[in-house]
């Protein structure tokens, strides 16, 4: 519990920092009259935007150029800095509305579903077969945290916390992907390192993007089932009370 506790706290202080970072541009945004939907819809495209170079960089990039990954990537960080500005327009802005909040939530959603599908389309496209399951996998742990959150405020407790939070899960993958791109141009698409004894390779070029993945796919489940544990434990103290 402390150390959950402690977790929730650095997430929170970091959280804070970034806001003192983006506000002075979210005063921007709303001088220029855009709504918190206008703005939660602009990331929605954005991460459309983020499929597409995926898909263009399966049907038209080579196995080793990791361009396409590199700028999904940047891409994909871009967009979830939209993520935080609709909900501080919405409070520095004095427009937070119930309708919002859901609207927030379902193109999140939506966000998460069609950047999984390009990356999951470009891995397969590719061969990365084993990568993809994970990154599949990856997609319903990220699902399932969310919907066991609301599934259970639906029921009256509240659940939060966890290693992968849409916030962490953005990062991670814009991160690593970026990293992929820009590695791939000092230590070449195809790099491949071997191990003595060991009759495949044990990292190449693509891991930089692909381990995170599926330390995320893990991470994620767990999240998931540590929140469904906890609102068990919940349910069962407001049954009793």
């Amino acid at each position: 519990m402390a150390q959950t506790t402690t977790t929730t706290t650095l997430r929170t202080n970091l959280q804070l920092g970034i806001y003192k970072v983006i506000d002075p541009f979210v005063k921007v945004l709303i001088k220029l009259g855009l709504t918190p939907n206008a703005v939660t819809s602009i990331g929605f495209i954005l991460n459309v935007g983020v499929a597409i170079i995926f898909i263009t960089g399966a049907e038209g990039g080579s196995r080793i150029d990791f361009s396409y990954v590199g700028w999904a990537g940047g891409l994909i960080l871009f967009a979830g800095l939209f993520d935080m500005l609709d909900g501080q327009v919405a409070r520095l802005g004095n427009m937070k509305s119930t309708f919002g909040a859901l609207y927030d939530s379902v193109l999140d959603r939506y966000s998460e579903l069609i950047m999984f599908l390009g990356i999951c389309y470009y891995l397969v496209a590719h061969h990365y077969f084993l990568s993809s399951i994970f990154a599949f996998i990856a997609l319903i742990g990220s699902m399932m945290v969310s919907y066991v959150r609301a599934r259970a405020e639906g029921l009256g407790v509240e659940v939060k916390g966890g290693l992968m939070q849409r916030p962490e899960r953005v990062v991670t993958i814009g991160l690593c992907a970026m990293l992929c791109g820009i590695m791939s141009n000092y230590i070449g698409g195809d790099y491949k390192l071997f191990i003595p004894g060991i009759r495949y390779h044990v990292f190449e070029t693509m891991s930089i993007f692909t381990i995170p993945i599926t330390i995320l796919a893990v991470l994620t489940n767990v999240t998931a089932f540590n929140r469904l544990r906890d609102a068990k434990k919940a349910l069962e103290e407001k049954e009793q009370a």
